[in-house]
């Protein structure tokens, strides 16, 4: 009863205003303010008002929210306890996937993460890295300095 007075004087309020506005002919502003105004009154016609008060005294309806909150609570316990660990759930994840598969170039010599046994296939051997020459250890470094105009 006190809500749906409430709802309603909020609404005449409005309209004052609204009425207020368009004598300043401004009419845009007046229609909007008008809109608004009439939304009170609107939830109270459709009986919105009167299930909002009788759940905001239910005790069943305040146990619920007491649960949602609990259950919240939780989650972001969860959360933090998971943050504190150091690992997230895309760390782990991206972790799993790097002991799966090595990501590497198909020409490149060696993947930097990836399973031991990859590693020596991919090296070549020290004989043939001495026949090579000195010069051909650093081509790679100098390619990429060239690159980038160093």
């Amino acid at each position: 009863m006190i809500a749906e007075t409430v709802c309603c004087a909020v609404s005449a309020a409005g309209l004052g205003i609204a009425a207020v506005t368009a004598f300043r002919k401004r009419f845009l502003a007046a229609a909007r303010i008008t809109a608004y105004a009439l939304v009170p009154v609107a939830l109270v016609m459709t009986g919105v008002v009167g299930w909002a008060s009788d759940k905001a005294f239910s005790p069943v309806a305040w146990a619920g929210l007491v649960l949602l909150g609990g259950a919240w609570g939780l989650f972001a316990l969860t959360r933090a306890v998971e943050r504190r660990g150091g690992t997230t759930r895309k760390e782990r994840r991206a972790a799993r996937d790097a002991e799966r598969e090595p990501v590497a170039a198909p020409g490149a010599s060696a993947p930097a993460l990836g399973s031991t046994a990859a590693r020596p296939a991919a090296r070549p051997a020290p004989a043939a890295r001495k026949g090579a020459g000195g010069g051909d250890d650093f081509s790679d470094i100098e390619a990429i300095l060239k690159k980038h105009g160093i």
